[in-house]
């Protein structure tokens, strides 16, 4: 199991770490929990050390920089190339021909655009209402939607591709015990407001479903792709819900 976590972290982050690859990278999926709150936290540092300077606007640039810079961009590629795709084929061959193409087309330079923007702002309004719990629970929970859509729908491609050996083999042990280490990781977060843990789990788990209902629609399953873009959805949908739950409760 230890062989998967070092699998998982050189996936999900740029950390070069010391070992050997798993054998089935199904397994990886177990540890996505895990190397999310490590991403999560790492990120909510990052605003909490630029909010000292008294520059909110900047810190909250420097926090979505940072989970970029964290994971190497991949996930925002992946919603580039499912934008163009879901909005530019017309087929499931189209689709995917253009999921696959390496170039970023007009959907997906929108789709990148009004993302960074929206997570911007969310991340913005969190840091001045002193919300770094949230910031570091979206991180999270956008990992475990990775792991329940992976599980939950096959792989699109028939000739296979880059996330086709953790989708095979998944299934609903891996959300299970995906779903558990998240909540356990949820609560030291979040336990002084149950209200907010249950909004961001149900923030999280609409722009999972939305996501995976849309692309089993349009290909008939997942993609690293698809994988993602649902990473970053959850994120944005997640970080959105807790500020403005924040805003109407008062507890700003």
């Amino acid at each position: 199991m230890l062989r998967a976590l070092v699998s998982a972290i050189r996936t999900l982050t740029v950390f070069s770490v010391p070992g050997r690859d798993t054998d089935s990278f199904s397994k990886t999926l177990f540890w996505f929990p895990l190397v999310g709150l490590l991403l999560g936290v790492l990120q909510a540092l990052i605003g909490y050390a630029a909010h000292l300077s008294g520059w909110n606007e900047l810190a909250a640039a420097l926090v979505v920089l940072g989970g970029i810079s964290l994971t190497r961009g991949m996930h925002l590629d992946g919603l580039a190339d499912l934008s163009d795709g879901f909005w530019g084929g017309r087929s499931r061959e189209s689709v995917l021909k253009i999921m696959k193409d390496p170039h970023v087309g007009s959907f997906g330079a929108i789709a990148l655009s009004l993302l960074l923007l929206l997570k911007w702002i969310a991340v913005l309004k969190l840091i001045e209402l002193g919300a770094f719990t949230f910031i570091a629970a979206g991180v999270l929970l956008a990992r475990l939607t990775q792991v329940v859509l992976a599980s939950a729908l096959p792989y699109a491609r028939r000739e296979g591709g880059t996330a086709h050996a953790f989708v095979t083999g998944a299934g609903w042990t891996h959300i299970s015990v995906a779903s558990l280490v998240t909540l356990l990781f949820l609560f030291p977060l979040l336990h002084q407001d149950m209200a907010a843990l249950f909004l961001l789990l149900a923030a999280s788990t609409a722009a999972g479903g939305m996501t995976g209902l849309l692309s089993y629609k349009k290909i008939e399953g997942v993609t690293g792709d698809v994988l993602g873009a649902a990473s970053e959805l959850t994120e944005v949908f997640v970080w959105i819900s807790g500020a403005l739950y924040l805003l109407l409760s008062g507890n700003g």
